[in-house]
């Protein structure tokens, strides 16, 4: 979750929210790919969680964060005197915290996936050199497969503890979402307000999809858990009034204006004035746009309340400034390349992104909701109208591969960038998710223990 926006200027109306996301367009010459992973800390010793400030001998958040201060010479991002990120020059990137000490990645906005894989393998570099004398690790996989809610260890971040206090009120997973996933997810450009309607529409459509290509979290608590990706399973019972497949966005004039009326009626977690983030939870922004938020008499909503408000949403694709794709599992570092290379071949080039509509377009509401809800557990044999989600994936690969070529951004030695689906292939090739070759291990070499997943998945 990036840094929280601080801009007072105020906001006098409606149009100005909307104005707000419509200056995200940008022509195609300047189309950006932004990438984010999450992943986990662990100590090797004894696979235990790390904390923020430690433990004995050994150092813990606090002292990853300051570590790659130094070694990147980044700005510290405090929260009531406590570091809790790092901001990287020019916004060229940012590493933020998760509630349960997830680290997070948020890369840099890039021209082509070739610098989206470099960027990732020096970050893997960084973190693991700052985080060796300590004893850490970090595994990149949709859910912490170890751990209770209880035994994970809780960040000092004060957005975080509004969110803790909300969460139960209004689903019975919230706080798993919180301290126990991880993902990777990548933010794309839009040209103009049709163009982020067809980006919307093909992203929600296929969002299940990635869903199943990437499932990585099979485990909880030392066991199977019942599904490939409990990651997403979670984020069925979270807070429906902010998540989910978003349904409007198929409807007949959907619009910048279409996403912001659904903001304005999705509840608030806060509003942060300097330093301190009030707790508001459960109220409308449409009353502090009117200057009738009853917990904050006389505040009037500012374009940073706009832009933070819009960071607590969770829907399956979520529209900024940019569109950000989140319905993928956190996994090996291949897998976190293979996920913007995915939606970048089928989002960045025409060709691809119509041949994907003409793929979707005859998909109802229902049919769409319906694989949504199927995948956490069935993945790649789910399905939609009559077929199987393992041959929609076939076809998919081969479009997004199509608009990888298309793209022609080659590296030095004359690759497109359609090489970083190679471990998607293999996953419709083989018809086995991650997810169940981990199940696989479980039940055949790991006999019946979890814990090597720690050790074998290490970033």
């Amino acid at each position: 979750m990036a840094r929280d926006v601080s801009d007072s200027t105020p906001i006098g109306s409606k149009d100005e929210l909307i104005s707000w996301i419509a200056a995200g367009e940008k022509p195609a010459s300047a189309f950006r790919i932004g990438t984010e992973h999450e992943k986990f800390p662990f100590y090797r010793s004894d696979l235990a969680p790390v904390p923020y400030e430690g433990r004995a001998g050994a150092g813990g958040i606090r002292a990853l964060l300051e570590g790659m201060q130094q070694r990147l010479g980044w700005e510290p991002i405090l929260d009531a005197g406590h570091i809790i990120g790092l901001a990287g020059p020019d916004g060229g990137g940012a590493i933020s915290l998760e509630p349960g000490g997830q680290f997070e990645l948020s890369g840099a906005p890039l021209e082509t996936l070739h610098e989206t894989d470099s960027e990732l393998a020096a970050h893997i570099a960084d973190v693991n050199a700052v985080a060796a004398p300590h004893g850490i690790a970090f595994a990149a996989l949709g859910a912490s497969p170890l751990w209770t809610r209880g035994e994970t260890p809780v960040m000092p971040k004060g957005r975080y503890k509004i969110m803790a206090n909300y969460m139960p009120k209004v689903g019975t997973l919230g706080l798993d979402m919180m301290f126990r996933t991880c993902t990777v997810q990548v933010n794309l450009d839009f040209g103009s307000e049709a163009d982020m309607v067809r980006k919307l529409r093909v992203s929600l459509a296929l969002q299940p999809l990635a869903t199943a290509l990437f499932a990585s979290s099979p485990f909880l608590e030392r066991k199977l858990n019942g599904f490939q990706s409990m990651r997403s399973e979670i984020w069925r019972d979270t807070d429906n009034a902010r998540s989910g497949m978003i349904a409007f966005a198929f409807d007949e004039g959907m619009s910048y204006e279409s996403y912001v009326d659904w903001a304005l009626d999705v509840p608030m977690y806060f509003v942060k004035r300097g330093d301190t983030y009030h707790d508001v939870a459960g109220a409308s922004f449409r009353d502090l746009l009117a200057g009738k938020l009853k917990q904050l008499p006389g505040e009037c909503a500012t374009m940073s309340d706009w832009a933070n408000h819009l960071s607590t949403l969770f829907p399956e694709v979520r529209l900024k400034r940019f569109l950000e794709m989140r319905g993928a599992d956190a996994g090996p570092a291949d897998m976190l390349t293979a996920l913007p290379a995915f939606w970048v071949g089928l989002l960045y080039d025409q060709s691809a992104l119509d041949a994907a509509w003409d793929l979707v377009k005859g998909w109802s509401d229902a049919e769409r909701q319906a694989l949504r809800d199927a995948v956490p557990k069935q993945g790649l044999a789910a399905t939609i109208a009559g077929r199987k989600l393992a041959e929609i994936a076939g076809e998919v690969l081969e479009i997004s591969r199509a608009g990888l070529a298309r793209r022609a951004r080659h590296n030095r030695q004359g690759q497109d960038e359609g090489i970083f689906l190679a471990p998607l292939q293999e996953i419709v090739s083989s018809g086995r998710s991650l997810a169940q070759v981990l199940e696989a291990r479980y039940r055949g070499p790991w006999g019946g223990k979890v814990e090597p997943v720690l050790t074998e998945l290490v970033l």
